[in-house]
């Protein structure tokens, strides 16, 4: 392939690719507003902000590839050069990437039962991250030229890197966590089956772009492929985001169809004990039945989401 195939190629290959995702990330931006608009406002706050984040980001790489193949077409001098956007681009897709992570690593600390070391093992790499993207991007824009990019392809291979880890490192934590969680009732531990798939779904997604865009600054160092992963790599964000809270009242939905019932067969207290059935006039035969109407809670969900009811 040529030069242009190896680094125009693959702009306009990301920037098509980001595109649709997109158009998926307004879809599900305008489901979440539509379905769940009395969310408490850390919610509609994150989603908002990380939309935002996001479509600066397509506005960004659009104005790259439209700059290099229309408005600089056949210039060969102006070819050489680095468009500004194409540095700053970087600073969005980084920020979007840090909001997202954060939100997962609340959840980490809640499933967790508050554990400050899980938790502030996923911050430590989601902090990091966002770093090096900003140490990235204050060096990158005092750049010129395609050929003093190579200058820094030991940032892009660590932010690439540290976001793989991170994901990797959110995915591990939640399903060990959920793994720990199981009650032994058939309702609960098939809910916590497919959170846990769910979880890693999720965290698939962003993890493989990453470390394809880490694989592809390895073996093409004197290319850009990796930049058609990395455009696509604040998309991916988004929509894990997005689908994990437009997914809540399918799950809840799903899992109110099949209600627990735990039956003791008759139970009988020590004759002795001044609560025993035989005094308190009780039966020996206790039935209980948990009915759970919606079951899943996360710390983003205000009280009157979680709803359960009980009868024995």
């Amino acid at each position: 392939m040529s030069t242009a195939d190896y680094i125009f190629g693959a702009f306009l290959i990301g920037v098509v690719v980001s595109a649709v995702l997109y158009g998926v990330t307004f879809m599900q931006t305008w489901f979440y507003f539509t379905r769940y608009s009395s969310d408490p406002w850390p919610n509609r706050t994150l989603v908002g902000a990380v939309f935002l984040s996001d479509t600066i980001h397509q506005a960004l790489i659009t104005h790259t590839v439209y700059t290099y193949l229309v408005t600089d077409f056949g210039n060969v001098s102006e070819l050489q050069r680095l468009v500004w956007s194409l540095s700053v681009e970087v600073l969005f897709n980084g920020f979007t990437g840090f909001l997202v992570q954060s939100f997962f690593a609340m959840r980490v600390y809640h499933v967790s039962n508050k554990n400050l070391f899980a938790t502030a093992a996923v911050m430590s790499l989601v902090i990091a991250e966002f770093v090096i993207v900003i140490a990235y991007v204050a060096k990158a824009v005092k750049l010129t030229f395609f050929t003093q990019v190579p200058e820094l392809k030991h940032l892009s291979m660590a932010v690439n890197a540290v976001a793989a880890a991170g994901d990797i490192l959110i995915t591990v934590f939640l399903c060990a966590f959920l793994q720990r969680s199981r009650t032994g009732f058939h309702q609960s531990d098939n809910l916590i089956n497919r959170l846990m798939l769910f979880s890693i779904n999720t965290g698939l997604l962003t993890s493989v772009c990453a470390v394809m865009s880490l694989i592809s600054i390895i073996v093409w160092p004197d290319a850009f492929i990796y930049v058609a992963f990395y455009f696509c790599l604040g998309r991916l964000y988004c929509n894990s985001l997005l689908a994990t809270l437009n997914v809540r009242k399918t799950i809840r939905h799903d899992s109110s169809d099949e209600p627990m019932a735990l039956s003791l067969h008759r139970a009988r207290r020590p004759v002795d004990s001044p609560s025993s059935s035989a005094r308190m006039g009780m039966p020996n035969d206790i039935s209980i039945k948990i009915t759970t109407q919606e079951y899943i809670e996360d710390e983003f969900l205000s009280a009157k989401d979680v709803k359960s009811s009980g009868s024995v």
